[in-house]
């Protein structure tokens, strides 16, 4: 009879001690996922962190120092009357023919041309250009001075590769900008052959062409090309200058390092020693002092005497 009861009374017991675990699990289970995900989100939280620091690190543009020309002269007003009347004598318009150009700001270029025509006695024509281009440092593509050197190992390259250009040669040339280099060929044009020169020269940030060439034509004698590179050379510098001036400078653009600068006074003397002599200087000054003192009272005392 009791028996029956008592086991009833054991399973409400058991099923008590159940009901009573099971908030204690899911408790315990929802504790555990929140910590779970507390965790992945500050882990997130960290690595966008570190995403966006990089991503705004990645972003900075590189510093590269600021180019030294702003402007670039007027391309037909570079070179002086007395070159012109030099290099192309025989021009019709010495003003020149300014070249096109969708930035002046950057490039610009001025052409002339010279026959003087002597009839059956033959013909001498010259044909003179100078080319200007200035660079802009740019923080993806290089400081300014950068970006005109690669520019001038270009024009180099471009005039070695004429076609049909015969006896190229090429040679560097010291005393014009920081960078120059003389191209020279020959170049035949219906049966005539003309003497090409192109003078490249680069003064920080900007690069210099000139191109010169002559011929004789009509049975006369071809030019000597030696003269020929010279007078390119002597327009490219003049070129240079007008850069330079353009932009504040004085004229025949940046020299060596050093090269301007003023001899200093004396300075293989320590500084002890520079100090030394001053006080040494300072000392006979007095002395010279008291001496002067010391006559003017023997002159006073023998005027006293008398």
């Amino acid at each position: 009879m009791h028996r029956p009861a008592q086991r009833k009374r054991q399973l409400r017991s058991r099923l008590l001690v159940c009901a009573a675990a099971v908030p204690a699990i899911l408790v315990a289970g929802c504790s555990s996922d929140s910590g779970s995900d507390s965790g992945s989100d500050g882990a997130k939280k960290d690595s966008g962190a570190k995403a966006s620091a990089s991503a705004k690190a990645g972003d900075k543009p590189a510093s590269v120092e600021k180019a030294a020309y702003a402007k670039l002269p007027e391309p037909c007003e570079v070179l002086s009357k007395k070159t012109l009347d030099d290099l192309v004598p025989k021009a019709k318009d010495k003003s020149g023919k300014a070249g096109t150009s969708s930035d002046t700001a950057l490039r610009g270029s001025c052409s002339w041309d010279s026959l003087d025509n002597n009839g059956v006695d033959g013909s001498q024509f010259r044909w003179l250009r100078v080319s200007l281009m200035r660079f802009e440092s740019d923080s993806s593509l290089g400081s300014g001075a950068k970006r005109a050197q690669d520019s001038f190992a270009k024009q180099v390259a471009d005039a070695q590769a004429t076609k049909d250009a015969k006896s190229v040669k090429a040679e560097p040339v010291q005393g014009v900008g920081e960078q120059a280099t003389l191209v020279r060929y020959d170049l035949k044009k219906d049966k005539d052959t003309f003497k090409q020169q192109t003078f490249v020269t680069r003064v920080e940030n900007a690069v210099i062409t000139v191109d010169f060439n002559g011929a004789g034509l009509a049975g006369d004698k071809a030019p000597d090309a030696g003269k020929l590179g010279k007078d390119a050379q002597k327009a490219a510098k003049e070129a240079v200058d007008a850069v330079v001036a353009a932009n504040g400078g004085g004229g025949g653009g940046k020299a060596s390092p050093g090269a301007s600068e003023k001899p200093k006074a004396d300075d293989s003397k320590p500084a002890d020693s520079k100090a030394d002599d001053s006080k040494s200087e300072d000392k006979k000054s007095d002395d010279s002092k008291s001496d002067d003192s010391k006559t003017d009272d023997k002159k006073k005392s023998s005027g006293s005497k008398s």
